[in-house]
């Protein structure tokens, strides 16, 4: 784990993190734990007689793993997560607002070279409509 983010993450490393397979993305997400516990909480308000709901939090959770990062800032991903994921030789850690992503470096680049959309049009559809300041402006 680069330096500069086991530093950001120095609250969550005594609690370990949380990691698994991203729903989207051909990516590992990294949960600290507290974020994790939180995400636990929603999903489990779902009700469980419900089909649909059933059938996600399997998918969502299969391949949890809870994992530490070693005093040398070494995290080790285990080998299915690794296959999921692609991750060959090089690796991107993203942040992604409330937790970390893990690419193959390749797959990473890959994903952010816009070529399969635009990104000012995604902004516009994604944040366009959030305004959550008190004046009215965003």
């Amino acid at each position: 784990m680069p330096a500069p983010l086991k530093k950001q993450l120095t609250a969550s490393l005594q609690d370990g993190f949380v990691l698994k397979r991203s729903v989207f993305q051909p990516c590992l997400e990294l949960y600290p734990m507290v974020e994790w516990d939180a995400m636990m909480k929603k999903i489990n308000k779902l009700n469980r007689f419900v089909k649909k709901n059933n059938d996600f939090i399997r998918r969502f959770t299969a391949g949890v793993k809870v994992v530490e990062v070693d005093a040398l800032g070494r995290l080790l991903v285990p080998k299915d997560l690794v296959t999921f994921a692609s991750i060959s030789k090089d690796v991107v850690f993203s942040s992604a607002v409330n937790i970390v992503e893990i690419w193959d470096k390749d797959l990473y680049e890959k994903s952010i070279s816009g070529e399969d959309m635009d990104f000012a049009d995604l902004a516009e559809e994604v944040m366009g409509n959030i305004n959550d300041d008190e004046d009215g402006i965003s």
